[in-house]
């Protein structure tokens, strides 16, 4: 049985983010992939923007943007 799981490594320990669902005291063989910490929300945008990434303005543009959607009322909104 092959499960993957995520976890945090705390010097020689690794904490698993979920419940295993494994037997306490089973064998289990470990194989760790290192990945990557997350983006911060908004940086894929900018990365993918291409040449609009450059432009002067596109970075404040893109703060506005986010700032009215966040206090954007929509059409059929439950208030």
């Amino acid at each position: 049985m092959t499960k993957t799981f995520l976890g945090k490594v705390h010097g020689q320990t690794i904490q698993i983010q979920e419940e295993l669902g494994i037997a306490d005291g089973a064998v289990v063989e470990v194989v760790v992939n290192q990945m990557e910490p997350p983006a911060n929300w908004g940086e894929g945008i900018q990365r993918s923007a291409g040449g609009a990434a450059g432009i002067h303005g596109f970075g404040e543009a893109f703060s506005q943007i986010e700032r009215e959607r966040k206090v954007a009322k929509f059409r059929g909104a439950v208030q």
